[in-house]
Protein backbone atom coordinates (compact mmCIF):
# COMPACT_ATOMS: atom_id res chain seq x y z
CA UNK A 1 0.00 0.00 0.00
CA UNK A 2 2.76 2.48 0.90
CA UNK A 3 4.68 1.73 -2.27
CA UNK A 4 1.50 2.71 -4.19
CA UNK A 5 1.20 6.06 -2.80
CA UNK A 6 4.41 7.09 -3.07
CA UNK A 7 4.07 6.31 -6.99
CA UNK A 8 1.09 8.27 -7.03
CA UNK A 9 2.30 10.98 -5.26
CA UNK A 10 5.48 10.96 -7.63
CA UNK A 11 2.37 11.62 -10.12
CA UNK A 12 0.90 14.83 -8.36
CA UNK A 13 4.59 16.43 -7.83
CA UNK A 14 5.72 19.13 -10.35
CA UNK A 15 8.91 18.62 -11.94
CA UNK A 16 11.96 20.42 -10.59
CA UNK A 17 12.38 23.49 -12.17
CA UNK A 18 15.70 23.28 -15.18
CA UNK A 19 17.13 26.36 -13.12
CA UNK A 20 16.81 28.00 -9.94
CA UNK A 21 16.41 31.97 -9.67
CA UNK A 22 20.31 32.14 -9.83
CA UNK A 23 20.56 30.00 -13.29
CA UNK A 24 21.97 27.13 -11.44
CA UNK A 25 20.56 23.86 -12.95
CA UNK A 26 21.35 22.14 -9.23
CA UNK A 27 20.98 23.53 -5.90
CA UNK A 28 19.67 22.93 -2.17
CA UNK A 29 15.90 23.49 -1.34
CA UNK A 30 14.97 22.45 2.56
CA UNK A 31 11.49 24.44 1.95
CA UNK A 32 8.29 23.65 0.38
CA UNK A 33 9.38 27.23 -1.37
CA UNK A 34 11.66 27.61 -4.51
CA UNK A 35 14.68 29.72 -3.80
CA UNK A 36 14.63 30.07 0.11
CA UNK A 37 16.44 28.95 3.38
CA UNK A 38 19.71 27.87 3.62
CA UNK A 39 21.51 25.51 1.86
CA UNK A 40 23.65 22.01 1.54
CA UNK A 41 26.14 23.83 4.15
CA UNK A 42 23.41 22.68 6.81
CA UNK A 43 25.20 18.95 6.48
CA UNK A 44 28.66 20.23 7.15
CA UNK A 45 30.05 18.20 3.91
CA UNK A 46 32.16 18.22 0.61
CA UNK A 47 34.14 16.37 -1.65
CA UNK A 48 35.04 13.00 -0.23
CA UNK A 49 32.00 13.11 1.55
CA UNK A 50 29.00 10.28 1.94
CA UNK A 51 26.08 11.49 2.40
CA UNK A 52 22.99 9.43 2.49
CA UNK A 53 19.28 10.74 1.69
CA UNK A 54 16.15 8.55 3.18
CA UNK A 55 13.57 9.72 1.02
CA UNK A 56 15.28 10.97 -1.99
CA UNK A 57 12.40 11.11 -4.39
CA UNK A 58 13.51 12.51 -7.68
CA UNK A 59 17.06 13.43 -6.69
CA UNK A 60 17.24 17.02 -6.68
CA UNK A 61 18.79 17.98 -3.18
CA UNK A 62 20.76 14.62 -3.77
CA UNK A 63 22.25 15.69 -7.40
CA UNK A 64 23.05 18.87 -5.76
CA UNK A 65 25.21 16.81 -2.98
CA UNK A 66 26.79 15.10 -6.07
CA UNK A 67 28.31 18.47 -7.84
CA UNK A 68 30.08 18.92 -3.82
CA UNK A 69 31.79 16.15 -4.90
CA UNK A 70 29.90 14.07 -2.31
CA UNK A 71 29.44 10.57 -3.16
CA UNK A 72 25.82 10.85 -2.97
CA UNK A 73 23.39 7.68 -1.97
CA UNK A 74 19.85 7.87 -2.12
CA UNK A 75 17.13 5.52 -0.86
CA UNK A 76 13.36 5.84 -1.94
CA UNK A 77 10.56 3.27 -1.31
CA UNK A 78 8.46 4.57 -4.88
CA UNK A 79 9.96 2.66 -8.22
CA UNK A 80 8.13 5.82 -9.97
CA UNK A 81 10.47 8.76 -7.83
CA UNK A 82 13.52 6.22 -8.73
CA UNK A 83 12.96 6.42 -12.18
CA UNK A 84 12.31 9.82 -12.45
CA UNK A 85 15.46 10.74 -10.50
CA UNK A 86 17.88 8.30 -12.68
CA UNK A 87 16.43 10.03 -16.08
CA UNK A 88 16.69 13.40 -14.95
CA UNK A 89 20.18 13.43 -13.40
CA UNK A 90 22.13 10.61 -15.07
CA UNK A 91 24.04 12.53 -17.91
CA UNK A 92 24.74 15.45 -14.92
CA UNK A 93 26.17 13.23 -11.48
CA UNK A 94 26.61 9.89 -10.06
CA UNK A 95 23.98 8.91 -8.05
CA UNK A 96 23.98 5.49 -6.26
CA UNK A 97 19.83 4.81 -5.92
CA UNK A 98 18.32 2.14 -4.29
CA UNK A 99 14.51 1.23 -4.16
CA UNK A 100 13.38 0.34 -0.61
CA UNK A 101 11.78 1.30 2.80
CA UNK A 102 13.97 3.16 4.83
CA UNK A 103 14.14 1.34 7.76
CA UNK A 104 15.11 -1.81 5.79
CA UNK A 105 17.50 -0.48 3.69
CA UNK A 106 19.63 1.07 7.09
CA UNK A 107 18.80 -2.60 8.57
CA UNK A 108 21.11 -3.93 5.85
CA UNK A 109 23.14 -1.32 5.24
CA UNK A 110 27.39 -1.55 5.91
CA UNK A 111 28.24 1.87 5.21
CA UNK A 112 28.85 4.55 7.37
CA UNK A 113 28.15 8.24 6.41
CA UNK A 114 29.35 11.64 7.29
CA UNK A 115 25.43 12.92 6.76
CA UNK A 116 21.77 11.65 6.33
CA UNK A 117 19.10 14.07 5.68
CA UNK A 118 15.48 14.08 4.57
CA UNK A 119 13.63 16.65 3.11
CA UNK A 120 10.09 16.44 3.52
CA UNK A 121 10.87 12.42 3.08
CA UNK A 122 11.30 9.63 5.40
CA UNK A 123 12.11 10.87 8.74
CA UNK A 124 8.73 12.65 8.55
CA UNK A 125 6.58 8.96 7.05
CA UNK A 126 8.51 6.79 9.87
CA UNK A 127 8.01 6.13 13.60
CA UNK A 128 11.85 7.99 15.31
CA UNK A 129 11.60 5.68 18.17
CA UNK A 130 12.25 2.84 15.17
CA UNK A 131 14.10 4.86 12.23
CA UNK A 132 16.57 7.00 14.54
CA UNK A 133 18.36 4.59 16.16
CA UNK A 134 19.56 2.88 12.66
CA UNK A 135 20.19 6.30 11.48
CA UNK A 136 22.87 6.44 14.37
CA UNK A 137 24.29 3.77 13.91
CA UNK A 138 24.96 4.37 10.20
CA UNK A 139 26.56 7.71 11.05
CA UNK A 140 30.10 8.58 11.36
CA UNK A 141 31.31 9.77 14.54
CA UNK A 142 30.74 13.71 14.85
CA UNK A 143 28.55 12.92 11.45
CA UNK A 144 25.41 15.14 11.17
CA UNK A 145 21.54 13.99 10.87
CA UNK A 146 19.19 16.84 9.08
CA UNK A 147 15.84 16.72 8.13
CA UNK A 148 13.24 19.33 6.96
CA UNK A 149 9.17 19.07 7.05
CA UNK A 150 5.99 21.17 8.14
CA UNK A 151 5.60 22.33 11.54
CA UNK A 152 3.02 20.51 13.25
CA UNK A 153 -0.93 21.91 13.66
CA UNK A 154 -1.08 23.47 17.32
CA UNK A 155 -2.36 20.61 19.44
CA UNK A 156 -1.83 17.65 16.70
CA UNK A 157 1.47 15.56 17.98
CA UNK A 158 2.76 12.15 17.55
CA UNK A 159 1.69 10.07 14.77
CA UNK A 160 -0.80 11.63 12.18
CA UNK A 161 -2.73 10.88 9.01
CA UNK A 162 -1.94 11.92 5.30
CA UNK A 163 -4.13 11.59 2.57
CA UNK A 164 -2.95 11.14 -0.87
CA UNK A 165 -6.00 11.66 -3.09
CA UNK A 166 -6.55 9.76 -6.82
CA UNK A 167 -9.06 9.64 -9.06
CA UNK A 168 -12.63 11.19 -7.93
CA UNK A 169 -13.41 7.62 -7.92
CA UNK A 170 -11.37 6.32 -5.87
CA UNK A 171 -10.82 6.30 -1.89
CA UNK A 172 -7.27 8.69 -0.91
CA UNK A 173 -4.55 6.36 0.03
CA UNK A 174 -3.37 6.92 3.77
CA UNK A 175 -0.03 7.26 4.94
CA UNK A 176 1.12 8.11 8.49
CA UNK A 177 3.18 10.76 9.63
CA UNK A 178 5.02 11.90 13.11
CA UNK A 179 4.62 15.95 13.55
CA UNK A 180 6.52 17.63 16.74
CA UNK A 181 7.06 20.74 18.00
CA UNK A 182 11.00 21.83 18.21
CA UNK A 183 11.54 21.35 21.59
CA UNK A 184 10.22 17.50 21.01
CA UNK A 185 12.32 16.81 18.52
CA UNK A 186 15.08 17.95 20.35
CA UNK A 187 14.52 16.03 23.23
CA UNK A 188 13.74 12.75 20.70
CA UNK A 189 17.04 13.45 19.21
CA UNK A 190 18.90 13.56 22.92
CA UNK A 191 16.96 10.55 23.75
CA UNK A 192 18.59 8.64 21.21
CA UNK A 193 21.76 9.30 21.69
CA UNK A 194 21.79 12.24 19.04
CA UNK A 195 23.97 15.78 20.44
CA UNK A 196 23.86 19.20 19.72
CA UNK A 197 20.24 18.60 18.51
CA UNK A 198 18.89 21.84 17.42
CA UNK A 199 14.94 22.39 15.98
CA UNK A 200 13.60 25.88 14.40
CA UNK A 201 10.67 26.77 12.06
CA UNK A 202 12.38 28.73 9.20
CA UNK A 203 9.22 31.71 8.43
CA UNK A 204 7.64 31.52 4.93
CA UNK A 205 8.98 34.18 2.43
CA UNK A 206 6.86 37.22 1.67
CA UNK A 207 3.63 36.66 -0.25
CA UNK A 208 0.33 34.93 0.81
CA UNK A 209 1.54 31.91 2.19
CA UNK A 210 2.66 31.54 5.53
CA UNK A 211 3.35 28.18 6.98
CA UNK A 212 7.09 27.81 7.68
CA UNK A 213 9.35 24.85 7.54
CA UNK A 214 10.48 22.85 10.50
CA UNK A 215 14.35 22.05 10.19
CA UNK A 216 16.42 19.99 12.46
CA UNK A 217 19.80 19.36 12.52
CA UNK A 218 21.70 17.30 15.01
CA UNK A 219 25.03 15.35 15.40
CA UNK A 220 26.33 11.77 16.26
Amino acid sequence: MTETAWDTYATQKPQRRPVNAAGETTWFNWTQYPDHGPGAEILGTGRGSSVLEVGCGKGGNLAHVATLGARAVGVDLSPAQLRAADARWADTVELELHQADALDFLARCTDTFDAVFSVFGAVWFTDPARLLPTIRERLRPGGVLAFSQRPPVEGCYGCQASYINRSEDEDPLVVKRWDYEPPRWTQILHEHGFAEATARVLPAPPGPRKIGTLLVRASA
